[in-house]
C-alpha cells in the first residue's frame, strides 16, 4: 500500500496474469484538501479468506495524469463510460 510517486516505462518482462481481481476506485484526501485517487484490489476467487484489501495504490494529479497517458497509448482510446459487469459496481 503506497502512494506511486512516478511512473515510467518498464523494461522487464511482462507477461499476462493467471488469476483476475476486482479493485475499488476512490478519492481520498490528505489532510490540506488534495485528492488522491485510490484503486484497492481485492484478492482473487482462489484466495482461500473473504475477499479483502489486498493492495493499494494513490495517485496525485500528476501521477494519475501520467497513467491515463500511458493507457491511452496502450488502448489507443479516450475515456468512455464503463458497460457490462463493470458499471455501476
Amino acid at each position: 500500500m503506497a502512494r506511486v510517486r512516478s511512473i515510467f516505462d518498464g523494461k522487464q518482462r511482462g507477461r499476462p496474469h493467471p488469476s483476475e481481481v476486482d479493485v475499488a476506485v476512490q478519492v481520498v484526501s490528505l489532510s490540506d484538501g488534495t485528492a488522491l485517487l485510490q484503486l484497492s484490489s481485492f484478492g482473487s476467487d482462489a484466495r482461500a479468506s473473504e475477499a479483502k484489501v489486498s493492495q493499494t495504490l494513490q495517485f496525485d494529479r500528476d501521477t494519475a495524469l501520467a497513467l491515463a497517458q500511458h493507457i491511452h497509448g496502450c488502448f489507443g482510446t479516450a475515456p468512455q463510460e464503463p458497460s457490462g459487469p463493470m458499471k455501476g459496481r
